[in-house]
């Protein structure tokens, strides 16, 4: 069955209205980071409705797993294409969304009018301690499941030494391994030695559909070259209307950039918008990065979601000339829009194509390399959240300077030490989960703080 009759067959099967509510409880439920959100969407589209079936969803998964940008958001779009086409694919990818996107932007403005208060700031500091909890098992969680094999490792190794010792870009990294992995997979001697190099993502041939249609090219190449223009007119529109050297003219080139770079999920790419919009612009401090954070990882929808929060902050306090409540969220409305835009590019460009990508040898070692340096990248940034969480405001790094400046022990904030191992027991220990860590560290904030006033 071709790619175009299947979708067909799934078009019929389910009517537009109950895929719409579908997706809004979706979009409502999705808490639990990309894997929480995939099992809610395997639970509901393959076991409770049965509108598309085993294969099928983790043919879409694998494809997902290959692009930039949240997997899951790219899954409900993919699924949504299959089901209804254009307008299923943008109603799935945008119900996703929308709840933690007006979640955030309500938690943005509270934050901004209250964060200075004193219960906000012993609340945000069991935040920031669970946030680092989250970050260190997410490291484990990951390179146990990446790190199969000891070129891997060497990957994962080298990706952190370039970040944490000599300040490399993310983007830099993406490349270099991704040439690291090509190298490897052309090197049949080295294959032989190590194994497995771009062996994992390649699909076994029953999974093979046949090429699509010429007309279904022509319309999906029209699709994709509207949604580039959407993408590069809010860009233009930014420079053309605010400057190009306004915030909001940095905002929208700067989450493009991470639209493209962002392989592996959020927790790989926050290092480098740290790095970024903390170090570079200026937009925020280290503390709020992580205040952030932990806002994001309590809203539904991705992780990435925090862009939304980081956008708010840098347009809020360089607003030019608007109100600063008003430019703040001009500010999060065009950061959301340059970053999701892109997820539907890739996926209603790529999807007719998917079987000739995902059976791509050498493309499946280059994310293979990828993927093993983005758990170097998630290792710095969580070594870089340690620091501000246990030590305040770390020194940024002197010019040319060769690693991050360290903090001696006699400077560790016990309050903060003590809730970060509340974090550390939480999840490692007790087994409670993210929403449970997080509330819990906030509440001892709290009790911290009454105690101490």
């Amino acid at each position: 069955m071709s790619a175009e009759t299947g979708t067909e067959d799934q078009r019929r099967s389910v009517s537009f209205g109950e895929a719409l509510a579908a997706w809004a409880k979706i979009g409502v439920l999705s808490f639990g980071g990309p894997a929480g959100q995939i099992a809610l969407m395997h639970r509901v589209l393959v076991e409770e409705k049965r509108w598309v079936d085993e294969p099928r969803f983790l043919h879409a998964l694998n494809y997902c797993m290959l692009l930039p940008g949240p997997e899951a958001q790219q899954l409900a779009t993919y699924v949504g294409w299959l089901l209804h086409g254009i307008r299923g694919g943008l109603v799935a990818g945008t119900l996703f969304v929308l709840p933690g996107t007006l979640v955030m932007l309500g938690l943005s403005l509270g934050y901004a009018a209250w964060h200075e208060l004193a219960p906000v700031q012993a609340a945000f500091l069991g935040i920031k301690a669970a946030v680092l909890a989250i970050v260190l098992q997410a490291v484990i969680r990951i390179g146990r499941k990446t790190l199969t094999r000891p070129w891997l490792v060497a990957v994962a190794l080298l990706a952190f030494m370039a970040i944490f010792v000599f300040h490399a870009p993310f983007p830099s990294i993406v490349i270099g391994a991704a040439l690291i992995g090509l190298a490897a997979r052309g090197f049949t001697a080295f294959g032989a030695v190590v194994g497995g190099i771009g062996d994992s993502a390649v699909p076994s041939e029953g999974a093979r559909d046949t090429a699509p249609s010429r007309g279904l090219i022509r319309s999906t190449l029209r699709v994709a070259a509207l949604f580039l223009l959407l993408w590069a007119g809010a860009i233009l529109l930014a420079h053309a209307i605010a400057g190009p050297d306004s915030s909001y003219a940095q905002a929208s080139v700067f989450f493009s950039k991470l639209a493209v770079v962002t392989f592996g999920g959020a927790y790989a790419v926050l290092g480098y918008m740290a790095q970024q919009a903390v170090e570079l612009y200026g937009w925020l401090s280290p503390g709020e990065m992580l205040d952030g954070l932990g806002l994001a990882e309590t809203t539904p929808g991705p992780l990435i979601l925090v862009v939304q929060f980081v956008a708010f902050l840098g347009t809020y306090r360089d607003p030019g000339g608007l109100d600063p409540m008003l430019g703040g969220i001009a500010g999060l409305l065009l950061a959301t829009w340059v970053t999701f835009v892109p997820c539907f590019l890739w996926i209603f460009l790529g999807a007719p194509f998917v079987e000739r990508l995902r059976n791509n040898r050498a493309l499946a070692a280059a994310l293979q390399a990828i993927t093993a340096a983005v758990v170097g990248v998630i290792l710095n940034l969580a070594i870089w959240f340690g620091l501000h969480v246990l030590f305040g405001e770390v020194t940024a790094p002197a010019e040319g300077a060769i690693g991050p400046p360290l903090p001696t022990l006699s400077s560790i904030d016990p309050v903060s030490a003590g809730l970060a191992l509340l974090a550390l027991l939480a999840l490692f220990r007790l087994d409670l989960g993210m929403p449970k860590t997080l509330a819990l560290c906030a509440g001892f904030g709290l009790l911290i703080n009454w105690g101490l006033t």
